[in-house]
């Protein structure tokens, strides 16, 4: 059977969780007729999580890219984008913040539902977060109603994204910070996106990565994204999401 979906894992000492991640995602998949690959993306982490993820793919299809420095998330997702061998490319925190328990549905809206992009959203009707102090909440909130006018999202935030791979064919990818996927939601070759609701729940170990820098790179980006969404309007449509049988 062919691969249908490369899921990239950008990492960084994440090795107490790459486990529990590489197991919930393909027990997810499981009876279903979906055949993934996930592909490990380390920035040479002290902790040995590449070399964990290496042990794994004797149980599991995974694919370890293991790159000299800390040189980025952003940058870790496309060069996991580029070593993938599926039709459908995707990018999942290593956190165990996402729900891989949606990823049938994601990859479904897209093969069955006429979605070019599918995004776990926590925005859309049925998604939430969990554990959250006020000023994450606020402060998310803020970051969305900004990055709305250029994007058809509710979630416009999102780190969790799979996407036909021919999205981003050609496409200048040129992101700053973290927001990879709002990047490819602006500048993309697509019509049609859904939103896959699911609760986001803060990560279970090691240490967030968000601070105020990130706040800037985000206050950037989407100034620089503003300005090419000015120059190339294209028309992109936010479908309603449609669960399908696995």
């Amino acid at each position: 059977m062919a691969l249908t979906l490369s899921l990239t894992v950008p990492t960084y000492n994440e090795k107490e969780t790459i486990t529990v991640l590489a197991e919930k995602v393909f027990a997810a998949l499981k009876g279903t007729d979906i055949e993934a690959e996930l592909v490990v993306v380390d920035d040479n982490s002290p902790d040995g999580t590449a070399d964990t993820a290496e042990a794994l793919s004797s149980q599991y299809n995974i694919k370890v890219v293991r790159r000299s420095g800390k040189l980025g998330l952003s940058s870790a997702v496309i060069a996991g984008w580029q070593a993938s061998e599926g039709s459908i490319l995707g990018v999942i925190d290593a956190d165990l913040s996402h729900d891989p328990g949606i990823l049938p549905d994601m990859v479904y809206s897209i093969t069955n539902g006429g979605a070019d992009i599918a995004l776990g959203s926590r925005y859309a009707p049925g998604g939430g977060v969990e554990n959250w102090p006020w000023f994450r909440r606020i402060t998310s909130f803020t970051a969305i109603m900004m990055g709305r006018p250029i994007c058809p999202a509710k979630d416009v935030t999102s780190g969790y994204m799979l996407m036909k791979k021919e999205v981003i064919d050609g496409v200048p990818l040129d992101p700053i910070g973290f927001k990879i996927n709002l990047e490819v939601m602006v500048k993309g070759n697509y019509t049609n996106l859904t939103e896959v609701p699911f609760i986001f729940r803060d990560r279970l170990a090691g240490q967030s990565k968000f601070n105020g820098g990130e706040i800037k790179n985000y206050l950037v980006h989407l100034w620089k994204l503003t300005l090419y969404k000015l120059k190339n309007n294209r028309r992109h449509n936010n479908i309603p999401y449609t669960k399908y049988p696995r």
